[in-house]
């Protein structure tokens, strides 16, 4: 899709960054961990919008997320996957 991608297996995306833009990510989580990093950290993280959103997708708002969390949502995410996997 024409931007870099973390995968746990094959056909198993858990993040992306943005590409050539350079100021988000994006994180796959169930939907409550989903809800509790939104309302947690507001300006880092918001639900991607329309339907994948609705279904974890949530994005990460580089310029303003603090690397911990942001390793801690990445390891939700690769969880995530490795469950489904």
């Amino acid at each position: 899709m024409n931007h870099p991608d973390f995968r746990r297996v094959p056909g198993k995306i858990f993040a992306t960054l943005s590409f050539p833009e350079t100021e988000f990510a994006m994180v796959q989580l169930t939907n409550a961990q989903q809800d509790m990093l939104c309302k947690s950290e507001p300006k880092s993280f918001v639900p991607v919008p329309g339907g994948w959103g609705l279904r974890g997708s949530t994005r990460v708002i580089l310029k303003h997320a603090k690397v911990a969390v942001v390793r801690d949502a990445l390891e939700m995410a690769w969880k995530n996957a490795k469950k489904k996997g």
